[in-house]
């Protein structure tokens, strides 16, 4: 009996990824690439030990002595306004990563998440851990939900360290909790790292068109 290319046909004009996920994608991508930018600059380009004696030394050739309590109170100007920046991309964050968990539920069934996963744990049960097409395309689903978890926290403690002053509960806990946010980003930094190396490494080899399936969606 012939089989029907009715499903072929449907699965051709359907999109892999939708518009809205594609507009998700990349705002993320560039809002962690600007919280980084945000804490590389506070942390390494603006860091006090160094800054300081350099703005000493340019204001003595221009005849101006300050102290370096003078001095440090200059780069927390800047320092300030930096962080006023780190935390408006960081509610932005919290409302793009509001606006994923929302679009699962709209998304297109073979587009959702929850389903590229399920259907790749099943695959990889079919296939057993000798294959390494079903191994590698769980791991990959898998180093997304992690992903999607890490931001959860980094947003989640993020907000507490906004609102720490407002909340006396939430002051008593600032100190773990900054020390969770900061954790949690270097795990954010680890797999944008490992993300664009993936990519990089999956476009020079099988699976070319991943970039562009990001950006038309794909077939």
């Amino acid at each position: 009996m012939p089989i029907s290319s009715a499903p072929a046909a449907t699965l051709s004009v359907s999109k892999k990824n939708s518009l809205a996920l594609r507009l998700w994608h990349w705002s993320s991508a560039a809002v962690i690439s600007g919280l980084l930018i945000t804490i590389l600059f506070l942390f390494v380009i603006l860091k006090m030990k160094t800054v300081g004696p350099a703005f000493q030394e340019v204001l003595q050739k221009e005849g101006v002595t300050m102290t370096k309590d003078q001095v440090r109170g200059l780069t927390r100007i800047i320092s300030h306004r930096i962080w006023d920046w780190h935390i408006y991309l960081g509610v932005t964050l919290s409302f793009l990563l509001l606006f994923r968990v929302l679009l699962e539920f709209f998304q297109r069934g073979p587009q959702r998440f929850s389903v590229k996963l399920g259907t790749a744990r099943h695959y990889f049960r079919q296939q057993g851990m000798d294959l390494r097409d079903a191994r590698r395309s769980l791991l990959v689903k898998l180093s997304y939900l992690a992903f999607y978890l890490m931001l959860f926290v980094m947003v989640v403690t993020g907000l507490m360290l906004v609102y720490a002053d407002d909340f006396e509960f939430l002051e008593k806990l600032e100190h773990t909790v900054e020390e969770v946010h900061s954790f949690t980003m270097y795990l954010v930094l680890a797999f944008t790292a490992l993300h664009i190396v993936g990519v990089v490494w999956a476009e020079s080899t099988r699976n070319k068109g991943i970039v562009s399936d990001m950006i038309n969606g794909g077939e």
